[in-house]
């Protein structure tokens, strides 16, 4: 999604700043998972919420970090998530309590 070269390079550097700093290794692939959660968030912004960009791309963080290889369920969990907020109807699925699987489309 960013396709300035100076946007890259600052993101790229970005990404390594706020990675040394929570003291995450660069081997988890964040820069090259950069794209994945940028797509994943204009999923969200344009099928459910603007808001929900960034607290659903906090969400795959927490349940890929807690996977055997966060790498390959950040790449899985964004494709679920993106699906579900593609195919997500804010108007209907407001209506319908979380906990009713039954009534959702």
């Amino acid at each position: 999604m960013v396709t300035d070269s100076s946007d890259a390079a600052a993101l790229t550097e970005w990404i390594a700043a706020v990675s040394r700093e929570l003291g995450l290794e660069p081997a988890l692939g964040a820069i090259a998972s950069a794209d994945l959660v940028l797509n994943l968030a204009a999923d969200v912004a344009h099928g459910v919420s603007r808001p929900g960009a960034p607290v659903t791309a906090f969400l795959l963080g927490g349940a890929a970090g807690r996977a055997d290889d966060p790498t390959v369920a950040a790449r899985d969990l964004a494709g679920k998530i993106s699906r579900l907020a593609q195919g997500w109807d804010a108007d209907t699925e407001r209506a319908v309590p979380a906990n009713d699987q039954s009534r959702r489309a």
